[in-house]
């Protein structure tokens, strides 16, 4: 496909995991690519590389106008820079759950606020913000992570409604559990990684974990020209862990 031909793209956090398949799946599909990211080191072209810390706003800022600068303008933004987190809501202080808010909720207000008036000389704007199935269904030992995806949906169904009218639509994925480098440090610390690993593919009725390059593919879909009239939605990535009851397997 090349439905993204000509047009320019930020991806966030784009140097690993689900930022990296959708920055180059982007590419793949025609899209000028900058990525940000705290170590872009290991970016290679055609994608462009910045360093950018999302808890800083200078930071942000002066990455997003060079990115702009060497893109020659923006169409479209994947706020996907974000933390994990374990516990209940005893498990962790207030200095930790500032933290994690300051990555996953206000880093993406940062990185949007200095890419909007960018996206409103583009005929083409969307922001797409990774979200997760954490935002709408109740997973033990997430308290904080849960909480900052809670608010990233709401602040995802806000910004469509304040930015419609300019032209900018914002929607957001909802993965389920990815099988991304953040796991696998997840997995690695476990008692036993293998019967952890089992549990959580086991939650998911597909039996499996999602890949980062289908929620690349999901991402690309909202972030489509192809895709218009699609603003204010959730897309959940998630092996059908939100809608599906499936029986037990009989033994």
């Amino acid at each position: 496909m090349s439905d993204f031909d000509g047009l320019k793209a930020l991806v966030t956090g784009g140097a690993s995991g689900i930022g990296r398949a959708t920055a180059e799946l982007l590419a793949a599909r025609g899209a000028q690519v900058a990525v940000l990211d705290l170590d872009p080191s290991s970016v290679d072209k055609p994608l462009l590389a910045f360093r950018a810390d999302v808890t800083d706003d200078t930071s942000v800022r002066e990455a997003v106008a060079a990115a702009v600068a060497e893109l020659g303008g923006l169409d479209v933004v994947v706020n996907n820079a974000g933390i994990g987190a374990e516990g209940t809501v005893e498990d962790n202080d207030d200095a930790e759950w500032h933290r994690v808010m300051d990555v996953n909720v206000i880093g993406m207000v940062r990185v949007a606020r200095a890419a909007l008036p960018h996206l409103r000389e583009s005929s083409h704007a969307a922001i797409v913000n990774t979200c997760s199935i954490a935002a709408t269904a109740g997973l033990p030992q997430r308290a904080l992570y849960s909480a900052t995806k809670g608010a990233v949906y709401s602040l995802t169904l806000a910004m469509a409604a304040d930015h419609v009218r300019e032209g900018i639509r914002v929607n957001c994925v909802n993965p389920g559990t990815v099988d991304t480098p953040w796991v696998g440090r997840l997995l690695s610390k476990a008692p036993d990684p293998a019967a952890e690993r089992a549990a959580l593919e086991a939650r998911q009725p597909t039996g499996r974990l999602v890949s980062a390059a289908e929620v690349a593919g999901a991402v690309a879909y909202l972030a489509s020209p192809l895709s218009g009239a699609t603003t204010g939605t959730a897309l959940a990535v998630d092996g059908g862990m939100q809608g599906l009851r499936l029986r037990p397997v009989a033994q």
